[in-house]
């Protein structure tokens, strides 16, 4: 066993594929666990009850493994080739968020993480333990002690050199490592993020309700959502790029490397996603974060896509839902033809606005 410098550590991580790396203690977010108390005593994390459930590990990194010294904080790109706003006008296509669109990051962060935590413990003799965003830990708040950016008032890290396309992932080490300088924020008094929200997800800057966010909506909420949310959610049918796409920072942004986050699912008909049974659902979305959410939740969203599309030759394919055998598919094929059988004038459009 030989010394893990701090240098070598960051080189063999870029080496690896990550595009930033940078070190704080376990104790370094020590605000963390007021904030998420007041985000879970507002409600705001919806039917997210695993938020609360181990909130005294999620609020303070050093209690989740009281052994760890370090926290490595790791930054991937995705970012996209295209503008992903550009599929909201096509409104007989569902729109599915950047980071779903090629293979599940999970997994191929995971792999580079244990990988570099290999490594690590080959030179150094240490102990590790990996997360990519599926533990009870906050990433954001601990990439922003290590350096790696800021939260913005999306609520999303970014950084100055990195813009907000970035998947996160941490070791947890026992190794003692030399603590990077924390960043702050550089968001000005730029409201970009904050205005393009099609719900009004922010109640303030840097503040989320989750029950209005269209991501929750179409990945984590289970039932019926909200009628008065359901014209606003226009065709996204899987998450929300709206307040990423319009970051300025995002002209720094670093491409993409990874060749799994290349796009697969692209822009996909709505009239094919609804008629998918669970088979041809898992067949389609294989090794796709999509999977997560099955069949129902996917076939409820295009739905919903539907309703909002104004496309009269989409009437046939919700009337074929309306007997689905999952009422909250059943319910959302009604309401999409409901919406499809109104006068133009009355019809909500993507935007909120009469088309």
């Amino acid at each position: 066993m030989k010394e893990l410098t701090k240098e070598q550590l960051v080189a063999r991580a870029l080496e690896e594929g990550f595009v930033k790396v940078g070190v704080c203690r376990p104790d370094a977010v020590p605000e963390a666990a007021g904030r998420l108390r007041a985000f879970l005593d507002a409600g705001r994390y919806g039917q997210m009850g695993w938020m609360a459930e181990r909130e005294g590990w999620r609020g303070n990194p050093a209690a989740l493994w009281p052994e760890a010294r370090s926290v490595v904080m790791l930054a991937e790109a995705y970012t996209p080739a295209v503008d992903p706003l550009a599929g909201l006008k096509q409104r007989d296509r569902g729109v599915v968020s950047v980071y779903a669109q090629g293979k599940d990051y999970h997994d191929l962060v995971k792999r580079r993480l244990k990988r570099l935590g290999r490594w690590m413990v080959d030179v150094a003799g240490c102990e590790i333990k990996v997360f990519v965003d599926t533990a009870p830990v906050m990433e954001k708040p601990l990439a922003q002690a290590a350096g790696l950016g800021w939260q913005g008032k999306h609520t999303n890290l970014l950084g100055r050199d990195l813009g907000n396309w970035v998947f996160l992932g941490a070791i947890f080490t026992t190794l003692e490592l030399e603590s990077d300088a924390p960043e702050v924020s550089h968001c000005g008094s730029c409201t970009a993020c904050l205005d393009i929200c099609p719900t009004r997800a922010f109640p303030a800057p840097y503040q989320l309700d989750a029950r209005r966010c269209i991501s929750y909506l179409t990945i984590e909420h289970k039932g019926p959502v909200d009628p008065e949310l359901r014209g606003l959610m226009g065709n996204r049918i899987y998450g929300c790029d709206d307040c990423l796409a319009v970051c300025p920072w995002n002209k720094f942004a670093v491409a993409a490397r990874e060749i799994g986050y290349a796009p697969k699912v692209g822009l996909p008909a709505l009239a094919e996603l609804a008629a998918l049974d669970d088979a041809g659902f898992r067949a389609r979305f294989a090794g796709s974060p999509i999977k997560r959410i099955g069949r129902d939740r996917m076939v409820r969203n295009v739905l919903y896509a539907i309703g909002n599309s104004g496309n009269a030759g989409l009437i046939p394919v919700a009337q074929a839902r309306l007997q689905d055998a999952d009422p909250t598919v059943a319910e959302a094929a009604g309401w999409a033809l409901g919406r499809l059988l109104q006068p133009q004038d009355d019809r909500v459009g993507l935007d909120g606005e009469s088309c």
